[in-house]
């Protein structure tokens, strides 16, 4: 998952309109896209440093004789096959100068992925609740979310949503006077002019794809849609389908009271729940689902499903109220299967306590686009609410303009919906999601101690792994690549040397080693995934470079090098601790599902004075356990920092 905001930007500050059905956020005087243009390009990385960042990430994993094999094939790939296909790389990005190297790529490796979308690519996010603890009732949280939502559509669209800009230097580039310079150079070159105050605009080629999107199953390689004449939302309750109009015919959005008013009539229809839930085909096998789809479209559902495909984005309204975090997360992140469309871009959950979070299909775009919104979205509906609870609902007739949504379903459509289900409870039921808040410090404290917050939460999976099962192995963190064209995301590889060597002191010999020879080890670790970081966040990791260049010996037709039928390579992308971060106002937790069978998937956080980890896992691995010996490694890790002796 790429929810890890590398390069994050502040969301745009400018005032927003007092008045509850403003159509518009804010308008920021330099365009959304001015930067885009001139936006720097994804750099391929050299072959030779690709090579050596690789085999630094095989070397932990290895024993000596399986690291001399890996690095002479590395080496033989590098001056033969290798070589030529960089060659061949470098030469079509350059005929590709309007897009990056990695997009194709990138968009095959989703659309081509035959797995579910549930668990294996949709992530979550939660929002915070609304301050105002009177504005946490389901219907009014869900009113002024939508509105919200679709006043940032028409943001953006108009073009008046602040640029995506990380500034280094806020004082100077994140100023009306610079804005009011700026917007007067040319976007061909736009992106110099920040650059020389040291802010970095970011890609914002993927924000179209939040609204009126869907990711469609298709034989062997799904396709996503866009549908920006759609001017409908879809509601889901219970199971039941709903569409509204929140866009009138002049492109105006529907009062907030008319649009509370419909949710209230969605919210107060007693129809029961369909007996086979079309919602749990979207967490098929995607062959599957294409044929189940085919079937329903023959079927008689081609104008019901358009409705669904073209929605500005599906709100999904739970009949129970969140019990605690762990809830939380198995609701945002699966739910029951029945009130749920996992391939649209994105889904707003609100749960009959006002709990609110997003789930997104990830084929289309990074945590980045959805962050942003997420957090545009938090802001205007808790500051500017469209609605209050003394508001009461327009008086409309919302029976003729809410249509519920009929499907007609043959015996082999309901023998589909009925495996679907079987298989999400099943995989569901096996689905552990655990959690811990780690309260003796946090991102304050390590700075104060000159350590990068995020090296020491990395440290401590690693830590952790090796206590409970002795060994190292393979690990993924998402970095964007935002800062660069059409850049989507790279690998940090946090598993190096230095952190074995120091989790080995840690766990094996802390007998053997004085509280400062472990803060050096620390020190050495920051140091090396600083590194690391920066590399990735530059496009100058390995991982996406060696992608391509086995996707273009494949698209030729070539043998597949031998490099690549390497069994340290296999392991190497089996990632068994697959890990993404994100901090933000307006999010209270995230998370994801394990990307394989025998790993964990850790979201986490790493607030001013404690760090947060939401773990999943599936049978072949405790959870709990592993977070309990992250909390473990965390208070080692701190308590060293802080220079007390821990027990040998």
């Amino acid at each position: 998952m790429a929810a890890r905001q590398l390069l994050r930007a502040a969301p745009g500050r400018r005032g927003y309109s007092g008045a509850g059905a403003a159509e518009f956020l804010h308008r920021s005087i330099v365009p959304t896209m001015h930067y885009q243009k001139s936006l720097p390009r994804l750099p391929v990385p050299k072959l030779e440093d690709t090579i050596t960042r690789y085999l630094n990430a095989q070397k932990p994993l290895l024993n000596d004789e399986q690291f001399r094999k890996t690095e002479e094939l590395a080496h033989a790939f590098e001056k033969g096959i290798g070589r030529e296909l960089h060659e061949q790389l470098v030469a079509q990005d350059n005929q590709n100068k309007h897009t990056s190297y990695i997009t194709g790529p990138w968009f095959d490796m989703y659309l081509k992925a035959r797995e579910p979308v549930l668990l294996n690519f949709n992530p979550f996010m939660s929002f915070n609740p609304d301050p105002k603890p009177e504005y946490n009732d389901q219907l009014i949280r869900a009113t002024n979310m939508t509105v919200s939502a679709i006043r940032f559509m028409k943001t953006f669209r108009a073009g008046y949503l602040e640029p995506e800009v990380f500034h280094l230097n806020p004082e100077k580039s994140d100023t009306e006077i610079f804005k009011n310079i700026i917007r007067f150079v040319p976007s061909s070159i736009s992106w110099f002019g920040a650059y020389m105050v040291n802010a970095y605009p970011l890609d914002m080629s993927q924000y179209f794809r939040l609204f009126n999107s869907t990711r469609l199953p298709k034989p062997n390689k799904d396709e996503l849609y866009t549908d920006e004449k759609a001017k409908h939302l879809l509601v889901l309750r219970n199971g039941n389908f709903y569409v509204f109009d929140v866009i009138d015919r002049d492109g105006n959005m529907l009062k907030p009271s008319e649009i509370q008013a419909h949710l209230k009539y969605i919210l107060s229809d007693n129809s029961p729940a369909p007996a086979f839930p079309l919602g749990y085909l979207t967490s098929e096998n995607r062959d599957t689902w294409a044929l189940l789809r085919k079937n329903l479209l023959d079927n008689g559902n081609e104008e019901a499903l358009q409705k669904v495909d073209s929605a500005l984005f599906c709100l999904s309204l739970d009949d129970f109220p969140i019990k605690d975090l762990v809830h939380l997360s198995h609701t945002m992140l699966h739910g029951d299967g029945a009130n749920r469309w996992y391939d649209k871009s994105f889904s707003l959950i609100i749960t009959k306590d006002g709990t609110a979070g997003i789930n997104f299909e990830h084929s289309w775009g990074d945590g980045v686009a959805v962050l942003r919104f997420q957090n545009e979205v938090f802001k205007d509906s808790t500051t500017t609410p469209a609605i209050s609870p003394q508001s009461q609902p327009a008086s409309v007739d919302s029976s003729r303009a809410v249509q519920k949504l009929d499907f007609k379903l043959n015996d082999a459509l309901k023998a589909g919906i009925t495996k679907a289900k079987q298989t999400f409870d099943a995989t569901v039921e096996s689905l552990s999601l655990n959690m811990i808040q780690f309260q003796e410090g946090g991102k304050e404290l390590l700075k104060q101690k000159k350590v990068s917050p995020d090296a020491v939460a990395q440290l401590a999976f690693q830590m952790a792994f090796l206590r409970q099962y002795d060994q190292t192995v393979a690990t993924y963190e998402s970095c964007s690549t935002a800062a660069f064209k059409h850049g989507r995301t790279e690998t940090i590889r946090p598993a190096s040397v230095h952190t074995k060597r120091c989790s080995e002191a840690f766990v094996k010999g802390l007998s053997k080693h004085s509280t400062e020879e472990l803060q050096n080890l620390i020190m050495e670790c920051s140091k090396y995934h600083g590194r690391l970081t920066k590399e990735a966040a530059m496009g100058q990791g390995f991982d996406r470079h060696l992608f391509s260049l086995r996707y273009l010996a494949l698209a030729k037709g070539l043998a597949l090098p031998e490099f690549y039928q390497d069994q340290a390579y296999a392991r190497l992308n089996h990632n068994i601790i697959s890990t993404s971060t994100l901090v933000s106002p307006a999010v209270q937790l995230g998370g994801f599902g394990p990307v394989v069978a025998d790993g964990f998937g850790v979201g986490y956080q790493v607030q001013d004075d404690w760090i947060g980890c939401n773990v999943s896992s599936y049978p072949a691995r405790n959870g709990k356990e592993y977070l309990q010996c992250i909390h473990k490694s965390l208070e080692d890790i701190f308590n060293v920092l802080k220079g007390k002796k821990i027990g040998g």
